[in-house]
């Protein structure tokens, strides 16, 4: 049975992997997506018109989560499309690979950059998008963080520490948003996807380090998403998806 019939869902920097793979999964289970992105407008739009051809209600907007008259037009697009905002995924997000231990190459302008998207434009788009999930009177948000986040891993410090206060953004944020809209997180591990598609040697250590002995998919992490999104008595948590590596490092 389809768990999101007649339901709205908006998942930002979906034209591609995870996010891409998430609003695949919602589009199976009934619901109108809004994929966006901003800048791979072709490949948006063409997630878009995929769904589309399955059957499914599926709109693109173009919008970059950082800058605030794009947050505010892309949530009166959908408003304007779909009449209504059932689920927010805040899946957009940036990172510079930078070794840990390199501190000269983490400048300001690096920092802000990677916080004004992940942190300060998940957060106000969130703002943005609550008045209209509470609408619903049963509405969901789920954050993509990062077990990088959780532990001193990822691929740069800025993008470590956006990932942590992501984390326990999704908690101050669940505190007081409930019981209309419940907030969770859900931090994946190591994923092919285009950013990690040319780091060969950490993928290939996780058939021997993690217990389920590979990296993840897209769609491992979108499942997750959608399980998540449909649990009603479920807020404030942040769900590791790593394939067990958590255990074992």
């Amino acid at each position: 049975m389809s768990r999101f019939p007649d339901k709205v869902v908006l998942i930002t920097g979906s034209s591609s992997g995870i996010g891409e793979a998430t609003a695949r999964r919602f589009a199976a289970e009934g619901a109108a997506v809004v994929v966006n992105s901003s800048s791979s407008v072709e490949a948006g739009r063409a997630v878009a018109e995929t769904l589309v051809s399955t059957g499914a209600t599926a709109t693109y907007v173009q919008a970059d989560v950082s800058d605030a008259a794009q947050r505010r037009q892309l949530i009166d697009r959908v408003l304007a499309d779909h009449g209504r905002l059932d689920v927010l995924v805040n899946n957009a997000g940036v990172t510079r690979v930078i070794p840990h231990h390199d501190l000269d190459a983490v400048t300001e302008e690096v920092f802000r950059a990677i916080l004004d998207v992940n942190l300060i434009g998940t957060f106000e788009l969130t703002k943005l998008a609550l008045p209209h999930l509470r609408a619903t009177g049963d509405a969901a948000v789920v954050n993509i963080t990062s077990v990088a986040g959780l532990r001193p891993t990822g691929s740069s410090v800025p993008y470590a520490v956006s990932k942590a206060a992501l984390n326990h953004l999704t908690v101050l944020l669940a505190n007081v948003s409930g019981p209309e809209v419940r907030i969770n997180a859900v931090a994946p591990g190591l994923v092919r996807t285009r950013w990690t598609a040319d780091w060969g040697p950490l993928h290939d250590q996780m058939s021997q380090r993690a217990p389920l002995g590979r990296s993840g998919e897209p769609d491992d992490i979108a499942t997750a998403v959608v399980d998540v999104a449909a649990n009603r008595y479920l807020t404030g948590q942040v769900l590791v998806v790593d394939g067990g590596l958590s255990l074992r490092s």
